[in-house]
């Protein structure tokens, strides 16, 4: 018998180990050219295609509660509450893809956007919606539509009944004039009395969680059936766009939100009037 010394060995192992390995990648290969091939290449099979991302119009009155409910679902908050009972309908009522959204990571929105009070995260979660479906051009005044109403309209509106979590029954109201979460929580606690960490304004937020989810459904079903048509201004467009707009006298003005909520002259903000052209 011929020795065998420990390098051949090794050598022998290690070559049947790669070419095992090969053989496995030339398998793999093979599979992934064969089902998803270039298309139009001869004997090759074309690629099985991923269902759409095609939006489907929604009941709001019943997607309202899901909303709601999602914002104290493990404290996932107003962003997510919206995104999931809108995607979250589709998905139960038709599968893929929508089925396949990982919803958790929609909890990123909570309180403006990991806890910075920026954009109100109810209003991100629709915005997020819209934007599965729509490029920025066709999406943008949908968007605008939501945002204006949100900063005009006296909120919260929705009442969840004995499903409230952080207050049962009615809560007071009030407009904001910002799409801010920072602006929109500050000032109805300061109309209100009710204090920030208090339950009653985290049943708020969950309220306009559901509100904010049936006002973006019925702009998305109006989008839809061909009879959406936007009808709010904004007085920031109105006024300021006129000389800080591009082209304009003064063209420093960026964003299309209102600009009196910040900038209105009071004792706490910045007084955009005092020495103003």
């Amino acid at each position: 018998m011929t020795d065998v010394s420990r390098r051949d060995v090794l050598g022998w192992l290690g070559g049947a180990a790669l070419g095992g390995v090969l053989a496995g990648v030339g398998g793999v290969v093979a599979t992934a050219r064969d089902g998803f091939a270039a298309k139009g290449k001869p004997g090759l099979k074309e690629a099985p295609k991923a269902p759409a991302w095609v939006a489907h119009p929604l009941d709001a009155a019943q997607c309202a509660p899901v909303a709601h409910a999602g914002y104290w679902e493990d404290g996932l908050g107003c962003c997510y509450g919206v995104f999931h009972a809108m995607i979250g309908a589709m998905a139960k009522k038709y599968g893929a893809p929508y089925d396949q959204f990982p919803f958790h990571m929609m909890e990123v929105g909570k309180s403006g956007i990991s806890e910075w009070g920026t954009i109100c995260g109810a209003l991100l979660g629709a915005a997020s919606a819209y934007a599965l479906f729509w490029g920025r051009k066709e999406r943008d005044p949908m968007v605008t539509e939501l945002f204006r109403w949100y900063e005009k309209t006296a909120l919260p509106i929705y009442d969840p009944g004995p499903a409230g979590q952080g207050a049962v029954g009615p809560l007071p109201t009030h407009v904001s004039g910002s799409v801010l979460c920072h602006q929109s929580v500050s000032t109805w606690c300061f109309a209100t009395g009710i204090d920030a960490s208090s339950p009653k304004r985290g049943e708020r937020c969950a309220r306009v969680t559901a509100d904010v989810t049936v006002k973006a459904i019925e702009i998305m079903n109006a989008k839809l059936n061909g009879s959406f048509a936007p009808v709010l201004k904004s007085k920031a467009e109105a006024a300021c766009g006129e000389c800080h707009g591009k082209g304009k006298v003064s063209p420093i003005l960026k964003g299309r939100m209102d600009c009196t909520p910040c900038h209105g002259g009071s004792a706490h903000v910045q007084d955009k009037f005092r020495n103003h052209p």
